[in-house]
């Protein structure tokens, strides 16, 4: 039988989206976001293997307002707006569709679940097979025997594609998929902003469907006085009626979309591979590339283990290694510690250590204490240079284990920095990606391509445990080599490499150290102004209510503004849009006109030392050390301007 695949395009943008998020958020070299894109083309390409459809169809929704809008103003209108990081990628998508001859369908004035009703009837009505994928469950009431609905359903952290066709509707809720209608029309619907009936919930909704078929049996049970509903749910049945048929209308897919009544558009057919290509090149989307054989007459890529080969040698040779080269080229592999004793809460696992001789990556696990303690030896050289990454936290992160570093040479992070300070994306892997246009995310994936989950999100501790790690530490590490020297070379370009040396490296330390030293704190002492501030309160508290003629919520602007406002009848200043303003200049402008406005400026200043230099404080403390130890970040935000001034700074300084 012939298969109908029917997408919607915007939902499942919208899920790839958010599911690959973080440091998997992909980037073209230009900086345009592409995570939605990627992971929507996984999603494709899966559905496409495990149904092998014969024909496909990808529907949009438009900006215009749809018949919805019309009949219902408040439709949609409590919904953020699209992202721009997703809004940017759906040209990309729809370019792409159309290079792979992926017919999209879109039409102003309906939305993309009117075309997908309307295609799977006309499916149907032909004798196909459909399949519908998305997230959105109001396509639930398409279902039949020969509609089968796909959609992602998060379980036990993992996210899987459920399957629902009639009976399993039928399993799942007691209904028949078009009675779901019905149950929105009493019900509501939040995300869409359709009232239903106030007061009537899910649960509610579903029983009374259940019993009376659907909402036009209900009313007019309700009309012969044969509905048996009692107390408050017989009012808000009564009252609802208008909203309850409003938002069953609203509710309901459009099943007759004026489509042209033919599939033949929808056939599965052959990529335009050359463009194709040109646009997975400009993505940087190298898997796909490779999956599909899109490189044609290119030279094969060469296999990512070639590139960076992976070593295991004991502690003793790595040790002779970096002697013999007087040089320690790393990355330290990390995982979380929520021991609250520590300052970096992380814990070392691996160090990876770059060979420049051989090119190859000298992996080794670093579980236990005692073999980290074996490099002490290398790490408090001075003679030996350390070039990494964030040496600011891999300062502090031997500092815990008792190894002070000397000898930090190079930080590719500071280096990025000093070269752009308005970039705030200054990790490993985007600075791969900017300098070396090595795309990791491209690579570091299951080798079978058919073991992909793609509505997996990124599972961070699934991550940490499995053997991509070596790969993806190899591929730091010899990283590093590589930016070290695109990188110096351009400081040197801009005369910023004394400003590198001289003055950013050596402030690597400084700042370890004052975050290592932190700020003793005399908790007792603390504590004791906490009371002394808590007893002020409660008398001020007291004072302000006798003031007031009563008790109220201080902390509430609703609350002060009401007793200011329209029980003392005090004049009114300023007035926002939850009602009247209180905030500081207000009230300083009220002072001469009531004592009690003295008091409440003096308990707003006592409950922000309280809140924020005392209670505020107390979570900061480390128990081993007794002290605070704050982050000192030196890779901030700075404009351009500040770029320039920094670089002539040095240029000019080293003519002195």
């Amino acid at each position: 039988m012939d298969k109908l695949v029917l997408i919607d395009g915007n939902s499942i943008m919208n899920r790839a989206f958010y599911g690959i998020m973080g440091s998997k958020m992909l980037t073209t070299k230009d900086g345009k976001y592409t995570n939605a894109v990627y992971g929507f083309l996984a999603i494709l390409f899966k559905l496409i293997e495990d149904v092998n459809p014969t024909h496909i169809a990808v529907a949009f929704d438009l900006k215009a307002p749809t018949a919805r809008h019309k009949l219902y103003e408040g439709y949609k209108a409590t919904r953020k707006g699209m992202p721009n990081e997703l809004a940017e990628q759906m040209p990309i998508i729809k370019e792409i569709l159309k290079a792979m001859k992926i017919d999209i369908i879109e039409m102003e004035g309906y939305e993309a679940d009117d075309i997908l009703g309307t295609l799977s009837k006309l499916g149907e009505k032909k004798g196909l097979e459909v399949i519908i994928l998305s997230g959105d469950r109001d396509t639930f009431q398409l279902a039949t025997n020969k509609v089968t609905i796909r959609i992602p359903r998060t379980k036990g952290g993992k996210t899987e594609t459920e399957e629902y066709n009639e009976e399993k509707i039928k399993e799942t809720y007691g209904i028949k998929p078009k009675q779901l209608i019905d149950v929105k029309g009493l019900q509501g619907d939040t995300s869409d902003n359709i009232p239903g009936v106030p007061g009537i919930g899910e649960k509610t909704a579903l029983s009374l469907i259940k019993k009376f078929g659907s909402i036009e049996n209900l009313y007019k049970a309700v009309e012969k006085g044969e509905a048996n509903l009692k107390g408050k749910q017989k009012e808000n049945i009564e009252k609802g009626k208008e909203l309850a048929f409003l938002s069953k209308t609203l509710g309901t897919i459009n099943l007759e979309v004026p489509i042209k009544d033919d599939l033949e558009n929808f056939k599965i057919k052959e990529w335009d591979k050359p463009k194709v290509l040109e646009i997975f090149k400009e993505l940087n989307f190298n898997r796909y590339i490779d999956r599909f054989s899109l490189r044609q007459e290119e030279k094969p890529k060469e296999d990512l283990k070639e590139i960076f080969k992976i070593a295991k040698k004991p502690i003793e040779e790595i040790i002779e290694l970096i002697k013999k080269q007087n040089k320690m080229i790393f990355y330290i592999g990390t995982k979380k510690d929520e021991n609250q004793e520590k300052i970096v809460k992380e814990t070392i696992i691996s160090i990876t250590i770059y060979n420049e001789q051989t090119n190859e990556s000298i992996y080794t696990n670093i579980e236990e204490e005692s073999k980290i303690k074996e490099l002490k030896q290398i790490f408090e050289d001075e003679k030996i240079e350390k070039i990494s990454i964030d040496l600011s936290k891999t300062y502090i992160l031997l500092k815990q284990l008792g190894i002070t570093i000397k000898g930090m040479k190079y930080d590719a992070m500071i280096a990025a920095y000093i070269l752009n300070p308005t970039d705030n994306k200054l990790d490993i892997e985007n600075l791969m990606l900017q300098y070396l246009k090595l795309d990791i995310n491209e690579y570091i994936l299951k080798e079978d391509a058919k073991q992909i989950n793609l509505f997996d999100e990124i599972n961070e501790s699934q991550e940490k445990n499995n053997s991509t790690n070596q790969e993806k530490y190899a591929m730091y590490a010899n990283s590093i080599a590589k930016l070290q020297k695109i990188t110096i070379k351009k400081l040197q370009e801009i005369n910023a490499i004394d400003l590198f040396y001289n003055i950013d490296m050596p402030t690597i330390e400084v700042l370890s150290n004052m975050q290592w030293n932190g700020m003793y704190v005399d908790e007792k002492e603390l504590n004791q102004i906490g009371e002394e501030l808590s007893k002020s309160l409660q008398d001020l508290t007291k004072t302000i209510y006798e003031m007031a003629g009563q008790e109220f919520n201080i902390n509430s602007p609703k609350q002060l503004g009401e007793i200011l406002f329209e029980k003392m009848k005090l004049p009114v200043i300023k007035k926002t849009k939850s009602g009247y303003s209180t905030d500081v200049d207000v009230l300083e402008k009220l002072k001469k006109e009531d004592p009690i406005i003295e008091k409440i400026l003096e308990y707003r200043q006592i409950m922000k030392l309280n809140s924020t230099y005392v209670e505020g404080l107390k979570p900061y403390i480390n128990p081993k050390t007794k002290r605070i130890h704050s982050f000192f970040h030196q890779t901030i935000t700075a404009t351009r301007k500040n770029k320039f001034n920094r670089a002539q700074f040095t240029k000019h300084t080293n003519k002195i």
